[in-house]
């Protein structure tokens, strides 16, 4: 029954495909809104935050790899902006194309997570090294290590300064987050749509505040809902059983609150929301990128998977993008949003 829905998708246009997806948002939403009971949905929220203090810092780490991170990098180059930014663009009226996109919002995120120059910086779930290569660019006398849990990203990182000749002032580490632990520390450690493969965020802040310098600061960003936290459920028959399969394994969908509730070891010094149009803008541009170049990324996708499954995995990465773009634009992109957050160390004993 679900290869056949799976296959009618296939065939169907664009405008059909967000049509169903946008139904399926309705549905998911009707579900998490427990019927207006605020007290189911309170009691939803906190005993998910119990669980995920008793769970690990992440698990199935190498799905996440196999379903975006180690994808061939040639893929994400044929794709996505000339920064290989893997994570939401920022769109004030006064941008209108994805690489001024990429730039403003790497230099919003330096701007609320104060980077100044001489810093030690730990871009932590680092993607392809945007984020490390603007600070190196723009702040001369910081230092950044990168962290990823993929090889083929740290590979990339380490090639792309050699080329820049800055591989006295960067690092890149593959690390699984439940074993990473740097010798040094940092002023500033920044990790940027990471956390929604991140489980256990209590040993994971723990971890973190280890890491930072006594004036030290955490700035997160975050894909979220703006009420709601749940799990991607690969159960059959469930709202997310398909991003759950094949992009998600393992994650979170955090509300915009859900990381206020782990504040034992860092304190919120601000916050901040985006709405989710910024992302919807994001998604769509690659999406118009990749259909633009669709027999050259066929071809990449059949190098790396065979020839027989390239048109899959084609299919499924377009119904990626489409599918996010329709979530972050729902409801004029008041629904899905991009949430940032800065913290210090916080003493256990003001708690």
């Amino acid at each position: 029954c679900r290869a056949f829905f799976i296959m009618s998708l296939r065939n169907d246009s664009d405008n059909q495909l967000r049509d169903s997806v946008r139904g399926v948002l309705r549905s998911s939403l009707e579900k998490l809104r427990c019927g207006g009971d605020v007290e189911k949905t309170i009691d939803y929220k906190l005993r998910l935050v119990e669980k995920l203090r008793s769970a690990p810092v992440a698990v199935y780490t190498e799905k996440a790899n196999e379903q975006h991170y180690e994808v061939p990098t040639d893929f994400f180059k044929a794709v996505l902006g000339k920064r290989l930014k893997y994570s939401c663009c920022y769109w004030p009226e006064d941008v209108d194309t994805l690489a001024r996109a990429e730039d403003a919002m790497l230099e919003l995120i330096c701007k609320r997570a104060q980077i100044n120059d001489g810093q030690d910086v730990l871009d932590l779930g680092c993607g392809w090294g945007c984020t490390a290569f603007w600070i190196l660019e723009h702040y001369p006398r910081c230092r950044v290590m990168c962290v990823s849990n993929s090889r083929t990203q740290c590979a990339h990182i380490m090639e792309e300064a050699r080329r820049r000749g800055v591989t006295s002032r960067i690092q890149a580490a593959t690390a699984d987050a439940n074993v990473f632990a740097p010798t040094q520390k940092f002023d500033r450690v920044v990790s940027v749509e990471m956390f929604e493969h991140m489980k256990n965020y209590k040993i994971l802040m723990e971890r973190i505040s280890s890491w930072l310098k006594p004036l030290g600061k955490l700035f997160v960003q975050i894909l979220c809902h703006r009420e709601f936290a749940y799990e991607f459920n690969v159960k059959q028959g469930s709202a997310s059983e398909w991003m759950s399969e094949h992009f998600f394994t393992g994650g979170t969908m955090p509300s915009d609150d859900l990381l206020l509730y782990f504040q034992d070891h860092l304190k919120l010094l601000d916050h901040w929301r985006l709405k989710g149009v910024h992302y919807q803008k994001t998604l769509d541009s690659w999406l118009e990128v990749l259909d633009s170049k669709r027999d050259d990324v066929r071809e990449i996708l059949s190098r790396a998977y065979g020839e027989a499954n390239a048109e899959s995995r084609l299919f499924d990465w377009r119904m990626f993008f489409l599918y996010s773009s329709e979530a972050f634009g729902f409801c004029d992109g008041n629904e899905w949003v991009v949430s940032q957050y800065l913290f210090c160390s916080s003493p256990r004993s003001s708690l």
